[in-house]
């Protein structure tokens, strides 16, 4: 008896998913609630678990997309291979011996392997056109693998021999120096909701952006002079992002503005502060959220951001831990960005942009001097937000960060 596997419900809003990758291959044996294949939406990446032991016969190719409900696959009835891989004998001794060698080939597994496309691979050769007993497989027993067909290019069309000798002296092409190869990738569920969201933004809202710069010194002395007794303490590293989600947390209480929304007709205001942290994760752009940033402290938000960042890395992040947000931070430091306009992240009002710390010379009491400098972009909504509140908020940033005391008498 067969057991259909289908795509779960996984969140409210989410209508389809796209089969990333299968992780077992058509035909395999599967335990019960083994992972058998990862699933993408528009928010998450999330594992399909088979619902009962058996054999695995694949439906939906990788890249598919599946609305909720749609059947992925099926597991059908079947034991376990016998131990070192070999299948049990279905014939006896004197019928084996009567087989010809053609028979003996074809019940060998490795000559059914041999040249056999997975499930991906397939899909792959089939849309560049070409044949799979083309391929020589570097799988298991000869197994076409995913790798193998991407890397697989469709052989040169034979010329035309010319039926008599041409009246006219061809152009030569110009002759190109090196590989000119292409490739092309759907984009996942992740990335096009990414693309939505960001043209939607700029179409959709009167975004500005302002600027500010920030002497980075009075962080980084108390940094070095703590971060080891706060490391032993804590268990964590005491970094820049703390000191700004703080800082962020309390300029928006003096200029809520910066933390409304507009919903229909109506502006919401709240008087909490989920801060997002932009965390580049292996499939794109996530952006996880500190709830109540504003009630932590700066080991806990040190913790939260390590917690965070890691599921992102590992795609382990659940759709309610990015869903919501009433301001962002993204860093754009750590690739080396000097200056950006970050574009908000609806429905939310404003977003700020950190910048790497460059040694620049700045005017201090009338002289000269050397300073780690820091520019910071407030990227906001003029719709809810007017200039006076906007400038207004980033100078306060600039006045916290540059005397990190007043974070913690809240002055």
């Amino acid at each position: 008896m067969s057991l259909e596997i289908k795509v779960p419900t996984v969140g409210e809003s989410i209508t389809e998913v796209t089969l990333a990758q299968w992780l077992k291959q058509d035909g395999d044996y599967v335990e019960m609630d083994e992972n058998i294949a990862e699933l993408e939406s528009d928010k998450a990446t999330f594992e399909l678990p088979a619902e009962k032991a058996g054999i695995l016969k694949i439906i939906a190719q990788e890249g598919d997309t599946l609305e909720i409900g749609a059947v992925v696959c099926t597991i059908e009835d079947g034991d376990a291979p016998a131990a070192g891989g070999e299948k049990p004998a279905t014939e006896t001794p004197a019928k084996q011996e009567s087989s010809t060698p053609t028979q003996e080939a074809s019940e060998n597994p490795d000559s059914y392997a041999a040249g056999t496309a997975s499930p991906a691979a397939a899909k792959i050769l089939r849309e560049k056109g070409i044949d799979a007993s083309t391929i020589k497989g570097t799988g298991k027993d000869g197994r076409i693998t995913k790798e193998d067909a991407e890397k697989a290019q469709s052989a040169p069309a034979a010329p035309k021999t010319a039926s008599k000798p041409a009246e006219t002296t061809a152009i030569a092409a110009p002759a190109v120096v090196g590989a000119r190869n292409e490739r092309r990738e759907k984009m996942t569920s992740l990335r096009k909701t990414i693309a939505k969201r960001l043209v939607s933004v700029k179409n959709e809202t009167a975004m500005l952006t302002t600027f500010n710069e920030v002497n980075m010194q009075p962080i980084m002395d108390l940094r070095s002079k703590y971060k080891d007794i706060f490391k032993e303490k804590h268990g964590v590293g005491l970094g820049f992002m703390s000191f700004f989600t703080k800082a962020v947390t309390t300029a928006l209480k003096e200029w809520p503005a910066v933390n409304a929304r507009i919903e229909e007709n109506e502006l919401v205001y709240s008087d909490f502060a989920d801060i997002s942290i932009a965390v580049s994760a292996p499939k794109g752009l996530v952006v996880p959220v500190i709830r109540n940033a504003d009630s932590l402290s700066l080991y806990g938000i040190e913790k939260e951001i390590i917690n965070l960042a890691t599921k992102a890395r590992d795609n382990k992040l659940t759709i309610e831990e990015m869903t919501g947000g009433t301001f962002t931070i993204t860093n754009g430091g750590v690739f080396g960005s000097m200056m950006s306009t970050p574009i908000i992240n609806a429905p939310q009002s404003a977003i700020l942009g950190m910048h790497n710390i460059i040694q620049r010379p700045v005017a201090e009491n009338g002289q000269v001097v050397i300073r780690p400098m820091m520019y910071i972009a407030l990227s906001y909504d003029h719709r809810i937000i007017d200039g006076r509140e906007s400038v207004s908020f980033l100078v306060r940033l600039k006045q916290l960060l540059e005397d990190p005391a007043r974070l913690l008498l809240e002055v």
